[in-house]
């Protein structure tokens, strides 16, 4: 196998039928091709240019699962269970626990609407039991839905953390979180740790075009209530070509002038699901190398496409990260490890995914006291600190950027399955990879959410 070819495996996005593909590159770009003997050929742009893929690698040794929910019968993507030959054990897993929403946001994985169900506070407390044995250790996130339209939001945190998970964190909206301090409050009490915020811009004129109405202000009071009460908060901007891929500058502005409350910005760019006939257009996607040279250029160099590394814990071509100290002017100094080369040596994904957990569990959560910094974005240069005080502003101010490049059916890879490591808990308590658990056909027909 050369650099120019690579063979893995895919899904027709008519029929969902498993079948050959392969990652051919051509130049600085890489495509994933393939045939489906009914419904033709496709192709869709998966990588382009720096840092180019021959050097975006971390390899790693397969980890199976110690308790697989489901027996090797058709093969991947048919067995989730999880089964025997998955390679990466879970590292968040998901809970859903209300199609209930009170947004109608066309960029929807779940499909969610204002007149939905619940699930019973005793099968929550079934999932908590079957994760526990399933994938212990590893870090919860309550989903829907939108988990804050339940009253009973808080006892089932409480669940959870009487269940053994340390660090719960709930994917909201945030509509309730800035309407009701007191139930902010009361999730604190219950040890809820860290919010998932949907965060998709820093102008009204984003949120009317993909959540349908103004909500700048109500994002932003849910973070101050969230600093009050001492809940740390991840900003999740989905990222849509045309939309606000031209705002990823100001968004990073805005994460480090609410630092530290703010804990982490995790960028999720665009991915097709529901009823789409025709492929998606490749400039309508958003690559991971050309959201880190977004990044880049729209930060002036304050954050650097080369700080970025490959994930240790799902596959290469998932995501990345980077972590960074907010200074005292309000610049940003790149801490830790940054970049990669091909000559990185595999690791075990047991090690990589321990390394996640625990990453994410110190990381998204608010640390112990908090200011917040409101100086502009700059590089941070001459901002000289004794020994002392750099250890506690390492306590307090570190801002992790990162992104998650989602698959649909377009550009879904097995390999790339395979390796994953944020599972869905489905109704029956099996374990889902997420990309596989929202993936639709063009007409809409599902794998595996009901």
């Amino acid at each position: 196998m050369t650099l120019t070819e690579q063979n893995t495996q895919s899904l027709c996005p008519v029929c969902l039928k498993r079948i050959d593909a392969r990652r051919t590159i051509r130049g600085d770009q890489v495509f994933l091709e393939k045939s489906c003997p009914e419904h033709g050929s496709f192709s869709v742009r998966i990588w382009d240019g720096e840092p180019g893929l021959a050097t975006w690698q971390r390899p790693k040794i397969p980890t199976h699962p110690a308790h697989p929910g489901h027996a090797v019968e058709k093969g991947c993507p048919f067995d989730c269970g999880l089964c025997p030959e998955h390679r990466q054990r879970s590292c968040t897993v998901i809970l859903e626990i209300t199609d209930r929403c009170n947004l109608g946001c066309p960029v929807c994985y779940a499909d969610s609407t204002i007149a939905g169900n619940d699930a019973p506070l005793s099968v929550i407390d079934g999932w908590f039991r079957s994760a526990a044995h399933t994938s212990p250790g590893s870090n919860i996130q309550l989903s829907g839905g939108e988990p804050t339209m339940r009253d009973d939001l808080p006892r089932i945190v409480a669940m959870g953390r009487a269940a053994g998970f340390d660090f719960i964190q709930v994917n909201t909206n945030g509509l309730r979180l800035a309407d009701d301090e007191a139930f902010v409050r009361d999730l604190k009490q219950a040890g809820l740790a860290s919010v998932f915020l949907q965060f998709d811009g820093t102008t009204n004129a984003v949120y009317e075009k993909l959540r349908g109405r103004p909500l700048l202000a109500t994002k932003k009071t849910a973070i101050e209530n969230c600093g009050k009460h001492g809940i740390g908060v991840v900003l999740v901007p989905t990222l849509v070509p045309g939309i606000n891929d031209k705002d990823v500058g100001n968004l990073m502005r805005l994460a480090v002038a609410h630092a530290p409350v703010v804990r982490s910005i995790h960028f999720q760019p665009v991915s097709y699901f529901g009823r789409y006939l025709y492929p998606p257009a490749d400039n309508d996607r958003i690559t991971l190398p050309r959201l880190m040279r977004l990044i880049e250029s729209q930060t002036h160099g304050a954050f650097k496409a080369a700080d970025f590394s490959p994930p240790g814990c799902e596959n290469s071509l998932c995501s990345f990260s980077a972590s960074y100290m907010v200074m005292p002017d309000g610049g940003v100094r790149a801490v830790g490890r940054s970049g990669c080369t091909c000559c990185s040596k595999p690791i075990p994904a047991e090690t990589g995914a321990a390394a996640a957990i625990d990453f994410v569990s110190r990381q998204w959560r608010a640390p112990a006291s908090m200011s917040i910094s409101s100086s502009p974005l700059s590089p941070g240069k001459g901002d000289a600190m004794d020994l002392d005080t750099f250890i506690q502003r390492a306590r307090t101010h570190l801002l992790s950027v990162s992104a998650m490049a989602f698959q649909d059916v377009w550009n879904v890879d097995l390999d790339r399955v395979r390796d994953c490591c944020i599972h869905v808990m489905a109704p029956d308590s099996r374990l889902v990879p997420f990309c596989l658990y929202n993936l639709t056909s063009t007409s809409g027909k599902r794998l595996y959410r009901p």
